[in-house]
């Protein structure tokens, strides 16, 4: 893992996850790029600038009035300078004011400054993470352009167990890695992908639903590959038990009605959609507040519709590219077919899942992809993560001259 000569301003916010920021200046330096660190004054009460300064062998910055070098101004040399800024750990505070433009310390003003890519890696309470406002100002940042390292999920400092883990400096540090060696090619660059992923759950009562067997294994391979091509990578998955892929933004719902706000929250302004989660098509008409007691014979469960989410994305398409995905046990070209033309998509993606190379749960699929022209082009049994590069792969070639529209 190389990143020879590459230029990495790291923003360090103030957070018990500041310990990690110091590991990673040393992972990034032992990689071979070369590391200046800006703290804010926070941070400096958790580690203090001198582990950075012995780390990267650089002077570090902390102060937006502290000239080093009167040749030069400081917030702006070191956003000119930077081939990447990643700020790590970053607060829900820094967060905040990235997002509404304010600039009232170094990191900050350089965070407006620089014209090089910013990858922000949050690490905070997992309430606090989740909070709608934070949520809120994340949602602004990712339509600003920033790229977001996820935060993984386990105990954290606080005691409680969650989402809101740093990532490791060494997943960083293989992340900013792939970057650099990987960046020439990116051809959905500046654009928004929307995938779905996993099922839905439909609540009888507080303590049963209705549901299916999607494992989302396709659906996060699928925002796996988008995040590698250069999408700005928005996923809503259904209740699974798989990570986020890193740099990939997850909006987490239950039932089919969240699934579809969400869908429809980001649809305006998406290049490319694919529908891939196991939506029910069905739930209960009455919820039950209570248990629902056993009685002796038996009982009926009345049913009722679910909007139907990829009708109503075909019926709202402008520019749009729509991709679908039709599970089946029966003539799966066949229904595909249907699927395709009844609801307007440009591209379906088919698979019978009594197939024993694909279905749910399984880490392998095999799938044939319908476009709207006619075409019918099989993939055989494959990985999920492989398959999904190679189904973007093919479907990018034929939308090559099209996408600058989307």
């Amino acid at each position: 893992m190389k990143i020879d000569n590459k230029n990495i301003l790291l923003c360090v916010t103030g957070g018990i996850a500041v310990y990690k920021a110091v590991a990673l200046v040393s992972k990034l330096s032992q990689a071979g790029a070369n590391v200046k660190v800006v703290m804010t004054d926070s941070a400096k009460e958790f580690v203090q600038p001198l582990s950075f300064q012995v780390m990267s062998r650089n002077d570090v910055y902390f102060d937006t009035f502290d000239e080093k070098d009167s040749r030069v101004i400081a917030h702006i040399d070191l956003a000119d300078w930077a081939d990447l800024v990643v700020v790590a750990p970053a607060t829900a505070n820094v967060i905040g004011k990235l997002a509404n433009g304010i600039a009232d310390n170094m990191v900050t003003t350089i965070l407006l400054a620089t014209q090089a890519d910013v990858w922000i890696a949050p690490a905070m309470n997992v309430h606090m993470y989740t909070h709608p406002a934070v949520m809120r100002n994340i949602d602004q940042l990712h339509v600003d352009g920033y790229q977001f390292i996820e935060p993984s999920e386990g105990f954290l400092a606080c005691g409680y167990v969650g989402k809101g883990r740093l990532e490791e400096p060494e997943k960083i540090t293989e992340l900013i890695s792939h970057h650099f060696t990987k960046v020439s090619y990116q051809p959905l660059r500046g654009k928004k992908v929307v995938i779905t992923a996993g099922p839905t759950r439909e609540r009888i009562d507080p303590v049963r639903y209705v549901s299916n067997f999607s494992s989302g294994k396709m659906g996060y391979a699928m925002a796996e590959a988008a995040q590698k091509l250069g999408a700005h990578t928005v996923l809503i998955s259904g209740p699974v038990e798989l990570s986020v892929p890193t740099g990939v933004h997850v909006i987490h719902v239950e039932s089919a009605a969240e699934m579809f706000d969400a869908v429809i929250s980001q649809y305006d302004d998406a290049s490319i959609v694919v529908k891939s989660a196991a939506v029910a098509d069905y739930r209960p008409k009455n919820i039950h507040d209570q248990k629902m007691k056993k009685k002796d014979g038996d009982d009926v469960l009345e049913l009722e519709r679910t909007t139907d989410i990829l009708k109503t994305l075909g019926k709202r398409k402008e520019n749009q590219l729509l991709i679908g995905f039709a599970a089946e046990t029966t003539d799966a070209i066949g229904y595909g077919q249907k699927k395709l033309e009844s609801k307007n998509l440009d591209y379906i993606i088919v698979n019978d899942v009594t197939d024993p190379g694909g279905g749910f749960g399984s880490d392998t699929n095999v799938v044939t992809l319908l476009s709207r022209e006619g075409e019918a082009i099989p993939f055989s049994a494959m990985p999920k993560v492989q398959l999904a590069e190679q189904l973007f792969e093919t479907i990018l070639q034929q939308e090559s001259s099209k996408l600058h529209d989307r």
